[in-house]
């Protein structure tokens, strides 16, 4: 039900983005989602790739800072208004939203987040049976 997510910190002077997407091509391993976020002195540049855990490996390797975490990733309908529908039924039933960003992939929406609760978000997932994907959805997109 959840998906590796990488977090690489980056500090935001030249070329530090260029290294971790050059490290990336050289292994053969496709980006699917990213997003940054930055401060004064250093980013975040959060990515999903088609193989997560080699991604990690060939960063972590070449001296990279990376984290590996847990998020969730539901499958919506690329439609307008079915993000908001999903964020209603976690909000609403007392699920906070840390972070979230979405893609398409294979014509469908994929909404990332990481919840404040786990487990509560697992339980409210399943019980409105909210669709998911996992790692081997991301190598088949």
């Amino acid at each position: 039900m959840t998906i590796h997510q990488l977090s690489v910190f980056i500090e935001n002077r030249e070329g530090t983005l260029v290294k971790v997407l050059e490290i990336l091509k050289d292994a053969g391993i496709q980006i699917v989602a990213s997003t940054i976020a930055d401060t004064a002195d250093y980013g975040i540049y959060r990515l999903i790739c088609n193989e997560n855990m080699r991604a990690y490996e060939e960063l972590h390797k070449a001296g990279v800072s990376v984290a590996l975490s847990d998020v969730f990733a539901l499958e919506l309908d690329n439609e307008p208004g079915c993000a908001c529908d999903a964020v209603r039924i976690i909000s609403n039933s007392g699920i906070g939203i840390t972070y979230m960003y979405t893609f398409l992939l294979g014509g469908k929406g994929i909404l990332i987040f990481r919840a404040d609760n786990t487990e509560g978000a697992r339980e409210v997932i399943l019980r409105n049976s909210m669709r998911y994907i996992c790692e081997e959805d991301l190598r088949m997109g």
